[in-house]
């Protein structure tokens, strides 16, 4: 009975990211396809070019980022230094990124499987792709964010 008792907040948090993430709206996904930087933070786009059904969660340093779908995209904005970016669930996919201040990044996350598979591309082709295959997913489903700080 102690280990059910145990398991039930980490089942819940797992609930929580399986919750639906929203769209962002027309004129939030336009302003990110502008692909600007910051001088304080690090930018961070991960897409999924894919038609793959499943849905992973992504998480960011062990903070909930949302669930990914095919043919969207997460903006992340993070403070410059190394970086492990990760799927949960039946998925196990990882990537370490080290990242710099006012700087672009684009990782493709390919699900198959039910498997992650990250990389890193080039800004060229990371550009090309988000702006012809894929919508913006708003990070952090409302509620969750204060829930995971």
């Amino acid at each position: 009975m102690r280990t059910l008792i145990s398991f039930i907040p980490l089942f819940a948090l797992w609930l929580a990211g399986c919750a639906s993430t929203p769209q962002g709206s027309p004129e939030r996904d336009a302003e990110a396809k502008q692909f600007g930087s910051s001088p304080a933070v690090s930018s961070v786009y991960v897409y999924r070019p894919d038609t793959a059904s499943d849905d992973t969660v992504l998480w960011v340093d062990g903070r909930l980022v949302g669930s990914t779908l095919p043919r969207t995209y997460f903006r992340i904005y993070l403070d410059p230094g190394r970086h492990i970016i990760s799927g949960m669930a039946a998925d196990n996919g990882r990537l370490e990124l080290e990242t710099r201040p006012d700087e672009v990044y684009f990782v493709a996350q390919i699900v198959s499987a039910g498997q992650s598979h990250f990389q890193v591309v080039s800004r060229d082709l990371g550009q090309k792709v988000v702006t012809t295959c894929c919508s913006l997913l708003e990070n952090w489903a409302p509620g969750q964010r204060p829930l995971l700080r």
